[in-house]
């Protein structure tokens, strides 16, 4: 009897312990992936610049979740979330293939059945205005790092937020740059006066983000005095734009202007080729003028072409950590970072950031340290003076230390085609090519 009791309580006393540790499990066994919802355009008409941001975003995870000693950035030091007992990131891509309903679809399913602590995206602005609404109404963090229609940091969400520049940004780069070279302050040209670039036209696709384009060439052509003679807007992923492009050069437009994605900015260059256009400048608002697959399917007919971004592989000239970084994606995809890639890598380090101050993957510390958190610019690749979102005023969760730069494809001494900065004017990498040579 006596041996049948002392059994029942050595059975009872490993039990009670059994269900303590059970109870209780280390945060770094409770925490051992940490998965956060990418949603790009993996295909259709935009899945050249969605790769490039998949790769970037996939290359700062695994620097995230490694140890990379010799860059100078946080993230690369701590083989994990630090706070969260090393917890690696686990990224769940998504294609919403350009499609707004299709992206808030693949939102939900990734909060309710993937259990996302957040969602990253979405390039197209239409796309991310759709899945920021879904967080918004489940209170589950989203971090832009590719839309750039200024309204998605309007709409007053308290779980949004945006690493990059908006088109408002790009768009006033775009006007000091013209007023830069009536001053003589670009590289290797004399001042050219005003009235020789004063006529413009631009068309822009019709889309949330190319509406919001061409709202801002208005207004910032007004502001500087210059004459935006035609605005177009028209039909995105055209499978003709001879009477767009018609149309444009009917007002002998000294510069002319693009916010296309990348199906829409090859056509547009191959119709202005077969028209013979002659314009001094063309600039194109990044996103189709900025892929990979611009540049291979068009080659030189490029040459001399401007485009707004915030990355050149140019820039790790002037920025260590740039060119460091730019190597590793070199080696891992066989070729240079992009705008698309940056920005994409970026996102990712941004949330390892918030996560690392976190410490936590509840909703609430999440968003917390979102509003609190300053990455400062020497660790970015982009060439920005840091991440700091905007916590109140108009632009709630916009990064309120970012910037652009202005490239321009040129010919380098191999006779490769590569992006040059030519602004701003003090990190100009290169002679602007000026008046463009025409077709």
């Amino acid at each position: 009897m006596k041996q049948a009791r002392a059994v029942f309580w050595v059975c009872l006393a490993v039990m009670f312990l059994f269900a303590t540790f059970n109870l209780y499990v280390p945060p770094v066994l409770a925490q051992q992936e940490v998965a956060i919802g990418v949603i790009y355009p993996l295909t259709g008409g935009a899945a050249s610049a969605g790769r490039e941001l998949q790769n970037g975003a996939s290359l700062a995870a695994e620097i995230a979740n490694g140890v990379f000693a010799d860059l100078a950035m946080d993230m690369a030091k701590q083989a994990g979330i630090k706070s969260m007992g090393g917890a690696k990131i686990k990224l769940i891509f998504k294609d919403h293939e350009g499609n707004p309903t299709l992206g808030a679809d693949l939102a939900k399913k990734l909060i309710l059945d993937d259990k996302v602590v957040g969602i990253l995206g979405c390039y197209h602005s239409a796309v991310t205005k759709a899945v920021s609404a879904v967080c918004e109404q489940y209170g589950i963090p989203m971090i832009n790092d590719s839309s750039t229609s200024p309204a998605l940091t309007q709409q007053g969400y308290k779980w949004f937020w945006r690493t990059t520049p908006h088109d408002g940004t790009f768009t006033k780069d775009l006007f000091e740059f013209l007023k830069g070279l009536s001053e003589g302050k670009s590289k290797g040209v004399p001042p050219v006066p005003k009235d020789e670039l004063k006529t413009l036209a631009a068309a822009c696709e019709k889309t949330e983000w190319g509406s919001a384009a061409s709202a801002l060439l208005e207004k910032y052509a007004k502001e500087y005095g210059y004459d935006l003679k035609r605005n177009i807007l028209y039909t995105a992923k055209s499978a003709d734009l001879s009477s767009e492009v018609r149309s444009l050069l009917a007002v002998k437009p000294d510069a002319l202007l693009f916010a296309s994605y990348t199906s829409d900015a090859i056509l547009m260059v191959k119709t202005l080729k077969a028209e013979k256009a002659k314009p001094k400048l063309i600039w194109g608002q990044n996103a189709g003028f900025e892929t990979p697959e611009f540049r291979t399917t068009l080659g030189e007919d490029i040459v001399g072409i401007l485009t707004r971004t915030v990355f050149s592989p140019k820039l790790g000239e002037v920025k260590k950590i740039s060119g460091q970084v730019n190597e590793l994606y070199k080696k891992k995809t066989g070729y240079d970072l992009s705008d698309a890639s940056a920005r994409g890598f970026t996102g990712v380090q941004t949330w390892v950031a918030v996560l690392e101050k976190a410490g936590s993957t509840k909703p609430e510390a999440i968003q917390a340290a979102a509003n609190a958190i300053n990455i400062p610019g020497e660790q970015l690749v982009v060439p920005w003076k840091g991440i700091k979102f905007s916590t109140s005023g108009e632009e709630l969760g916009q990064n309120i230390m970012g910037s652009g730069i202005i490239g321009q494809y040129q010919k380098n001494q191999a006779g490769e085609v590569v992006l040059e900065i030519v602004y701003p004017f003090e990190l100009a990498t290169s002679k602007l090519i000026y008046p463009f040579k025409g077709y």
